[in-house]
């Protein structure tokens, strides 16, 4: 989900359904809009010599996307093994259940509503399927539930709605909080410095080839917004509505109630650290 028309990083052009990786195949769900951009991009991850793969957010309940996730796996020689989620927004989740029962796969997500079997994910946690390694990132911010999935093999990681291939992510408060946003894009800019991160594949918009450039824009697009947001709180502009029509003035209207949302989350952040 977007607020923002900005690049971020440098997007990778040419078709959004496709390999990205050596490891990640995307398949693009048929939900565009203002919110999800061109769909929500489901994330098939596989070691190149296994017959397992893994399926990041399914996406929207909408059957011909399932299966068309399921005959791309098949074509490959491989059988889903797993599906996890990067959150519980419904253009990401709500076909999980679906899906699964049409994989017979269990779903594994940070929210226990969200899972499917016994087992849920924790920070930190390797899931390892057919010699893939994943390795859980805890990213809330955008969601309570946020994870990203780091695939140290390509380089890579899989954000979810953490970071976008296209445009800014919104804080959804309540349950977003800006604070842990803050720190989770850090954690992200960590990865990229430390451990050599340097593509994102996102749950929305072209994959990013230059994560770290990416991860620094979000950080910059952040403090500036809090800027204009304390200023115009200062101005007089005092609630919530007042400042997304003076700071979110260059965005589409049909994203000012998104853009609402952000801003509810940059208040209480600057309430908090006594800004305002």
């Amino acid at each position: 989900m977007t607020d923002a028309a900005a690049l971020p990083g440098q997007p990778r052009g040419g078709a959004l359904t496709g390999p990205a990786t050596a490891r990640a195949v995307n398949v693009l769900a048929p939900n565009a809009s203002p919110m999800t951009l061109d769909g929500t991009n489901t994330w098939i991850v596989a070691e190149p010599d296994s017959d397992l793969a893994v399926v990041i957010d399914p996406g929207p309940l909408d059957d011909g996307h399932l299966r068309n996730v399921i005959d791309t796996v098949e074509k490959a020689g491989r059988r889903v093994a797993l599906t996890l989620l990067t959150h519980g927004h419904p253009d990401h989740a709500e076909g999980a259940v679906r899906f699964a029962g049409l994989t017979g796969t269990d779903v594994r997500a940070l929210d226990p509503a969200l899972r499917l079997g016994d087992e849920g994910l924790g920070p930190g946690e390797v899931i390892r399927v057919g010699g893939l390694e994943l390795i859980v990132v805890a990213t809330p911010g955008h969601t309570g539930d946020s994870l990203c999935f780091h695939l140290p093999a390509d380089q890579a990681v899989l954000t979810g709605d953490t970071v976008l291939g296209r445009g800014t992510t919104l804080v959804a408060h309540p349950d977003g909080r800006l604070g842990d946003y803050l720190d989770s894009l850090r954690r992200l800019r960590s990865l990229t410095v430390d451990d050599g991160v340097h593509t994102v594949l996102p749950g929305h918009g072209p994959v990013l080839d230059d994560a770290q450039g990416a991860v620094e824009f979000y950080l910059a697009h952040r403090a500036h917004r809090l800027a204009q947001v304390e200023t115009a709180v200062e101005n007089g502009h005092t609630t919530p509505q007042e400042v997304v029509t003076h700071v979110y003035a260059d965005v589409d209207r049909s994203l000012w109630p998104a853009a609402e949302l952000s801003v509810r989350a940059q208040l209480d952040y600057l309430k908090g650290h006594g800004l305002i």
